[in-house]
């Protein structure tokens, strides 16, 4: 997925995490993934295990995996 320019000095990113069944699932991954700095926005969907993440600037993928791996689920990289 190539990182797309919502407004300006915005970045959406789309990833792939498994093992989210429910709600719960979407906001254990969605609170531990807007902790990383310059992230403004996070959806995640259980259903389909996309995360999109809005943030300042590109992050660095390492910091996404460990916020997931954080929140107990299985980071797949980018969708």
């Amino acid at each position: 997925m190539t990182a797309q320019t919502d407004t300006p000095g915005s970045v959406t990113a789309v990833y792939q995490v498994s093992g989210m069944s429910c709600g719960h699932c979407e906001g254990s991954v969605s609170r531990e993934i807007s902790g990383i700095p310059g992230v403004s926005s996070v959806t995640a969907v259980a259903a389909t295990g996309e995360v999109t993440v809005v943030s300042a600037a590109p992050l660095e993928e390492a910091a996404v995996r460990a916020a997931v791996d954080e929140a107990g689920f299985e980071f797949k990289g980018r969708a």
